[in-house]
């Protein structure tokens, strides 16, 4: 062996005996320091509880280590109880307001039945017009489209329905089934909306709307037999005379026409006669003035003058009359009138 390689392994056995020394230090050390702990740890340590009266003084011995123990058991159990209690007090508020919500679905759900119940109570009414209307006008009824339909657009079957099913599930096969009529009734209203169409010139040509709109309109003297105002002898009255307790309300044309009188009567004081298709005049009188001229004509709403007080009147108002031929009629018979006599 030469004389380096001497040298190196001189140098390995210095190097290696001198890391073996510095880790058995260390873990000297480190052995040193768990033994300090563990004396610490192992301290005796007694424990007395004196009472302020005369009784027995209690006295128990432990060590470090065991206190420790004991506050940190105690520590982690206090916390543990105060998360706990925390917690259960959230899951009660959650608990309050679900059944806060519970009640309010409860009562919501109260309504929806009632509302439930008032819609086919409408839907009973809806089916009674409906059907006597269709009649009227010579439509067929509605069909039976389905098998949860209604048998011959009837809703009698929808209200006597057998109690198979409660609830919820009762209430959602019944609007199932309200569902199926009122599809089942789109066309026959179609087929009224297309009949009024085609008939609308007609509803024109007649004297079908009321002269006057006013929230103050009333009948102040209806059709036929009445006492005279001013004599107070029975006598007939060939019209009806519309009041708004005022002069200026505008007065239109109930019907389309022509107009071929504008003129003034003792009786009658201002007046425009109309003139419309099959045969049918209408007169408007005691205006204050007319807003037409003999040969105009008018259209259906048209105003043609303004209610006043003229002629033989006890105060201001509207006479309306509708002649067909030499015949006078009621004005009653082509306007839904509703007013009341004042």
């Amino acid at each position: 062996m030469s004389r380096t390689q001497k040298k190196v392994k001189k140098i390995e056995k210095v190097v290696a005996s001198g890391f073996a020394k510095k880790v058995s230090s260390f873990f000297r050390i480190i052995g040193l320091f768990f033994v300090k702990i563990f004396k610490i740890f192992d301290n005796k340590l007694t424990i007395m509880i004196v009472p302020h009266s005369q009784g027995k003084v209690i006295n128990f011995q432990t060590n470090v280590f065991a206190l420790l123990l004991s506050v940190i058991l105690i520590v982690g159990l206090g916390s543990s109880f105060i998360i706990f209690n925390k917690r259960s007090l959230a899951a009660n508020t959650e608990i309050s307001s679900l059944m806060n919500q519970n009640r309010e679905t409860l009562a919501s759900l109260d309504q929806l039945r009632d509302e439930n119940a008032n819609l086919f109570q409408a839907a009973k009414r809806f089916q009674s017009s409906l059907s006597q209307s269709l009649s009227l006008l010579g439509i067929n009824q509605v069909e039976n489209k389905s098998d949860t339909s209604l048998n011959n657009s009837d809703l009698s079957s929808l209200f006597s329905t057998k109690e198979m099913t409660s609830g919820t599930a009762r209430e959602l096969q019944d609007i199932q089934e309200l569902t199926s009529y009122l599809e089942g009734a789109v066309e026959p209203i179609e087929q009224i909306g297309k009949m009024l169409k085609t008939q609308q010139s007609l509803f024109t040509e007649i004297p079908s709307i009321c002269p006057i709109k006013s929230p103050n309109l009333h009948i102040s003297m209806a059709f036929g037999p009445n006492l005279h105002p001013l004599n107070k002898q029975w006598y007939i009255h060939k019209g009806i005379d519309f009041s708004t307790w005022r002069t200026g309300d505008a007065v239109m044309a109930t019907a389309s026409g022509q107009v071929v009188t504008v003129g003034f009567d003792n009786g009658f004081g201002n007046y425009v006669i109309i003139k419309h298709n099959h045969g049918i005049y209408t007169r408007y009188a005691h205006l204050s003035t007319s807003r037409v001229k003999k040969g105009q004509l008018v259209e259906q709403g048209d105003v043609i003058g303004y209610v006043g007080n003229t002629g033989i009147s006890t105060g201001p108002h509207l006479h309306y009359e509708v002649h067909i031929g030499s015949d006078v009629v009621d004005p009653a018979k082509y306007i839904n009138i509703k007013l009341t006599n004042r």
